[in-house]
């Protein structure tokens, strides 16, 4: 997925592999459960960015979750590639939901504007630990309310399960070869904490969540250190 030279029929089919992958995890309603009481209480539409959106899985999602629950989201998502922002184009589109699009390097690029909640999903894994940081720095001067940044976990039973799922759920042959490589790059619960705290993260909360993923959960508004969730 990062190479330069995939031809956009290999990306769009990748892309197609990842939100499945995504929606079998249950992503979008793992990450709806963490916003959803802010979504509730606050007096406007809850105004949420998806960055590294990719095919803009996560926030259709969100849109989907958040109407069942009468709730109103203010949607927007970023991405780098041209190709994933036309597909996420497409598929919002399609699922009638209307999503703000932003060709945006968020590691490099501060985000222009100011968000209740911002939402990173299986993006980390692709940066070395100062790209990382640089990032966690961008979305947390960006977040009024809540920063969920959720990631796989590097581990021998995510090597196994990534192979397994892969395989299960996708043709794709880029998706084949980058889920092993994924979580071979990923980073372990205390790696990501430690990164959230040279990002100035204060009070940020790494929990392990199903399957073999982790979750950084950040709220400027009220810092909170709680003990590591300890689901397998």
């Amino acid at each position: 997925m990062d190479d330069p030279s995939l031809g956009a029929s290999e990306h769009l089919s990748a892309l197609t592999g990842l939100a499945r992958l995504n929606r079998v995890a249950g992503v979008s309603s793992m990450l709806w459960r963490e916003m959803r009481p802010l979504a509730q209480r606050i007096d406007h539409p809850l105004r949420v960015l998806d960055v590294a959106t990719g095919s803009a899985d996560i926030p259709v999602g969100l849109a989907s979750l958040a109407k069942r629950d009468s709730v109103r989201l203010d949607l927007h998502a970023c991405d780098i590639s041209p190709t994933a922002l036309a597909e996420s184009s497409r598929r919002a589109l399609a699922a009638g939901v209307t999503i703000g699009l932003e060709e945006l390097n968020a590691v490099t690029t501060p985000i222009g504007r100011r968000f209740d909640v911002i939402t990173c999903s299986l993006f980390l894994h692709h940066l070395d630990a100062e790209e990382s940081i640089a990032l966690l720095k961008n979305l947390a001067n960006a977040t009024d309310q809540l920063l969920l940044v959720a990631d796989l976990r590097r581990d021998k039973p995510g090597l196994a399960l990534a192979w397994i799922a892969s395989r299960a759920l996708t043709g794709s042959r880029v998706v084949h070869v980058d889920a092993i490589k994924s979580v071979r790059a990923a980073y372990t619960p205390a790696e990501l904490r430690q990164l959230s705290e040279d990002a100035g993260l204060a009070g940020a909360n790494v929990m392990r969540i199903w399957p073999r993923r982790m979750l950084l959960r950040w709220s400027p508004a009220i810092p909170r250190s709680e003990p590591e969730n300890s689901t397998p």
